[in-house]
C-alpha cells in the first residue's frame, strides 16, 4: 500500500497486480460484473489506474498486491533495460540492455540520462522519463537497441516495492524524473505512414515515390545536427525499409546512400553500419505487405 501511495503521490496512476506477480489483479472483460467503475462498460487496467488515495487504500487493504504503474495516463515513458535470459545460467558474455543503451548514448554524443530509476527483480533497470506534452508514444521492443524496450501508452511497469519469487523491485535514486531527451524522442516517434506510396500505384509511379523518399531521407541524415544524427539515421532507415520490402528500392542502394549521408554528418562507418543493419531489418520485417492508403 505504501508503494502504491508513494507512486500516486508522484502523479503516477497505479493499479493492483496479483500478490507475488507481475500480472494485473483486475477482472477480465468476460468476467466483468458491469458494476462499480465498469457500470457503463468494462474498463481495462489502463482505464482503471488511479491516483486517488482512498481508492488505493480500499484496494490494497484487501490483499498484499504488487503495484503496476500505467505509463500512458501517468505521462511516463519508461526505458526497460533487460538482461539476457541465459545470464542466470552462467553465460555472462552477452551484453545486457544497460550496456547496449550506454553504447547508443555514446554514439549519439550524450551521457546516459540522469533520471529516476529502479532495479527489476531480474536485475535489469527501468529508467523513468516524463513524456513531453502532446507526445503520444506506445510500447516498443528492440527499436532502440538489443534488450532495450520502452513502455508508454498501452504499457505498464512494476513499481518499486513490489515483490516476486525472483526478487524485489527496488528504487535506485530519488523520485525526480527527467523529460524524455529530444534525441530519444526522435528515435521513438513512429515513422509516418506512407501516404505518398499508394498500393494502387503502377510500378513506375511507385518507384518515383521511392526515389523522392530516398533523396529526402538522405538529405535529412546528411544535415542532421550533433545529438540527432543517430536518431535521424535510424528513422530514415526505418522509413526507407518499407520500400525495400515492397521491391521499390534495392537494399544495397539504400544502405549505400544512408551510409554516405551518415558519415557526411559525422558518424563513423561502424556506427552507420550498425544502425542501418538493425533498422532496415526491423522495417523490412514489419512491412511485408504494402499498406493500402487513400
Amino acid at each position: 500500500m505504501q508503494a502504491a501511495l508513494q507512486a500516486a503521490g508522484q502523479g503516477w496512476h497505479v493499479f493492483p497486480l496479483r500478490p507475488g506477480s507481475k500480472r494485473p489483479a483486475l477482472h477480465g472483460e468476460q468476467s466483468c460484473p458491469r458494476t462499480g467503475p465498469c457500470v457503463n462498460g468494462h474498463l481495462k487496467w489502463e482505464q482503471r489506474a488511479t491516483t486517488d488515495p482512498d481508492r488505493i487504500r480500499a484496494a490494497w487493504s484487501q490483499a498484499p498486491f504488487n503495484v503496476g504503474i500505467a505509463c500512458g495516463p501517468s505521462g511516463l515513458v519508461v526505458i526497460d533495460l533487460d538482461v539476457p535470459k541465459n545470464k542466470s545460467k552462467g553465460s555472462s558474455d552477452a551484453p545486457d540492455g544497460a550496456t547496449t543503451f550506454k553504447a547508443l548514448c555514446e554514439r549519439a554524443g550524450h551521457a546516459v540520462p540522469t533520471t529516476y530509476r529502479t532495479r527489476t527483480a531480474s536485475g535489469g533497470r527501468h529508467l523513468y522519463f516524463t513524456a513531453p506534452p502532446g507526445l503520444h508514444l506506445t510500447n516498443t521492443a528492440g527499436t532502440i537497441a538489443e534488450l532495450v524496450d520502452t513502455r508508454a501508452w498501452g504499457g505498464y511497469v512494476v513499481a518499486a516495492g513490489s515483490i516476486t519469487p525472483t526478487g524485489t523491485y527496488e528504487s535506485l535514486s530519488g523520485l525526480q524524473t527527467a523529460v524524455l531527451p529530444a534525441w530519444l524522442r526522435t528515435i521513438l516517434q513512429p515513422t509516418p505512414k506512407a501516404s505518398q506510396a499508394p498500393a494502387t500505384a503502377v510500378l513506375g509511379r511507385s518507384n518515383r515515390y521511392a526515389d523522392v523518399a530516398l533523396a529526402n531521407e538522405t538529405r535529412a541524415v546528411a544535415s542532421a545536427p550533433v545529438g540527432e544524427r543517430e536518431g535521424t539515421l535510424l528513422r530514415a532507415a526505418r522509413a526507407l525499409g518499407r520500400f525495400v520490402a515492397w521491391g521499390d528500392l534495392p537494399r544495397h542502394l539504400v544502405e549505400q546512400a544512408l551510409q554516405e549521408a551518415g558519415q557526411a554528418a559525422g558518424l563513423t562507418a561502424a556506427e552507420c553500419r550498425s544502425t542501418l543493419r538493425s533498422a532496415l531489418n526491423w522495417s523490412i520485417a514489419h512491412n511485408q505487405t504494402r499498406r493500402e492508403t487513400a
